[in-house]
Parts: C-alpha cells; sequence; structure tokens
C-alpha cells in the first residue's frame, strides 16, 4: 500500500487543502491531530478513501490527499 504524498504536492492541491479547511472552520487541535496522525506515516489503497477523525474528514485518492470535509458530510471510498 502506497504512503500519503505531502511533500511536493502541486500548488493548486495545497491551494485547495488550504481553502477547504479554512472554509470548513477547521480548527487548530483539529490540524494537530492530522498531524499526528500524519506522523505515523500510515498506509492508504490505491484508490478513493477517507479518515474520520470525529470532527472532520481528510479525503484522498491513492497518494494524495484530496479535501476537507464535515463530520456530517458524507465521503466516498474506503475508511481508514
Amino acid at each position: 500500500m502506497p504512503k500519503i504524498q505531502w511533500e511536493r504536492l502541486p500548488r493548486e492541491k495545497w491551494a485547495h487543502l488550504r481553502d477547504r479547511a479554512k472554509e470548513r472552520r477547521i480548527s487548530e487541535e483539529d490540524l494537530f491531530e492530522l498531524a499526528e496522525w500524519k506522523a505515523q506515516d500510515p498506509d492508504v489503497p490505491d484508490g478513493e478513501w477517507f479518515k474520520d477523525f470525529g470532527t472532520f474528514k481528510l479525503c484522498g485518492s491513492g497518494r494524495l490527499p484530496s479535501t476537507f470535509l464535515l463530520a456530517g458530510q458524507a465521503a466516498r471510498g474506503r475508511r481508514l
């Protein structure tokens, strides 16, 4: 299984993630929880996936993170 690619993401991808975090008011505490999970260098499947943190979800496809969703928003793919 691949690892999430956080380094060298395309500029558009970083801008989208930043904008969604602001728009959906992902808290600093939530981002610390994301950072702790990221530090574990988790495996992700090749297809669509999401990680539910309770107050928000991180969604991705293969190695690339793609967006943040709010807790009540439906996510597609495999739950991590």
